[in-house]
């Protein structure tokens, strides 16, 4: 059972709760105003290292008919296409580095190298995402319409094949995105505008048909003899980053202990307790500096779901802070290793694959939530896995 009081499960009165929020609001002013050269000065050093590993990828991939050659370049390749999407991509789109005022470098004209138009983008992201994160029939990120990763989900035959899915989910994951955007199945059900639905789709094709021209045709082109070991290393450079981001965008909000709502769990909903649903929704991955800057500093969903519009480089040091909070309102922090985190949330997608009468716990105290009936020790006692 998603949380349907989010005071009761974790104990804090309703003051409690818009206090935590307005400590947090504080947070945020102590960052934004301490914002400036250093935190400019990351995000261009980014796009320039970016930048430099696809040009040397480039020029690498001349040769790919080179065993030599193609390992490397298809490495430096996947490097920059990695942090094109994760760590500046992403991280523009959600207006970090507005304050900056660049306007290459702003939310309202960054255009990624992905299928995904960056507007459509915002819209199922930064909107749909992030304002309604986890809850059920309101964030798109939430099984995809298609995983059950929740037990509040009812279960139907087609999620027999939930790990199978996981596969193409995986491998495809980018162009995933676009599909899932479009909403087809609300299309057919008459419950979203043919129009509306025809121009996004056109806008897709369109993305997505220059990302396939440039790496299927274009570049590989360019190789002359070679084109056919070139289009192997664009092909695996995509799928690899396609892989990347897939397992660290589940480690996010699948693994036990990231927790699921439901609609009345939003209801009136004050700021309070839009961050505590934010903080309570979200998990974290436990990496060193330079990983964390290719999993996009997603290894800090927490912060990152909290704050998301403040700059990826300033969540470690912002993480000190909420830890802080966690251990003084008594909230769970829950995080763990990747190999930790993308096991549990294999595990909770393995499991669901099966009718509720086949498993031995239930919504209320299974391992993958943490809902108002489960044990004591596990509600008052902080996650620090």
């Amino acid at each position: 059972m998603a949380i349907s009081d989010v005071e009761a499960y974790t104990h804090l009165t309703p003051t409690d709760i818009e206090e935590f929020g307005q400590r947090l609001d504080t947070l945020r002013k102590q960052i934004e105003s301490s914002l400036g050269e250093r935190d400019a000065k990351y995000i261009k050093t980014v796009i320039r290292v970016q930048r430099a590993c696809e040009l040397a990828a480039r020029l690498v991939l001349l040769d790919s008919g080179r065993k030599s050659s193609w390992w490397w370049g298809t490495g430096l390749l996947t490097l920059s296409k990695v942090l094109e999407n994760m760590e500046i991509g992403h991280n523009v789109m959600h207006g970090q580095w507005d304050w900056m005022n660049d306007p290459e470098i702003h939310s309202t004209t960054w255009e990624w190298d992905h299928s995904m138009p960056a507007a459509h983008w915002k819209e199922a992201h930064n909107y749909r995402h992030h304002v309604f994160t986890n809850v059920l029939g309101m964030d798109p990120d939430e099984g995809y319409g298609l995983l059950r990763i929740t037990r509040d989900r009812r279960w139907r035959p087609y999620h027999l094949g939930n790990f199978v899915y996981l596969v193409p989910v995986s491998l495809l994951y980018e162009l995933g995105m676009c599909v899932y955007h479009l909403e087809i199945p609300r299309v057919l059900a008459g419950k979203k505008d043919k129009k509306q639905f025809r121009q996004a789709r056109d806008e897709i094709v369109q993305k997505a048909g220059k990302q396939l021209l440039k790496d299927y045709v274009i570049f590989p082109a360019v190789t002359g003899r070679n084109w056919k070991s070139t289009i192997r290393a664009n092909a695996t450079a995509n799928i690899t980053k396609n892989v990347w981001e897939q397992i660290i965008t589940f480690c996010g909000h699948f693994p036990d202990g990231a927790e699921k709502f439901t609609k009345r769990d939003i209801e009136g909903e004050t700021r309070g307790e839009w961050y505590l649903r934010q903080y309570l929704g979200s998990a974290n991955i436990e990496v060193g500096p330079l990983m964390r800057i290719l999993t996009g500093t997603l290894s800090h969903q927490i912060e990152h779901h909290l704050f998301p519009d403040l700059p990826s480089n300033r969540l470690p040091e912002i993480q000190r802070e909420v830890r802080k909070l966690a251990a003084e309102y008594r909230l769970p922090y829950t995080t763990g290793s990747l190999v930790r985190q993308y096991a549990l949330t294999l595990r909770t997608i393995a499991k669901l694959s099966l009718p509720d009468q086949y498993l031995t716990a239930d919504a209320d105290n299974a391992p993958e939530t943490s809902s108002e009936k489960a044990d004591e020790s596990r509600r008052l006692t902080p996650v620090l896995v």
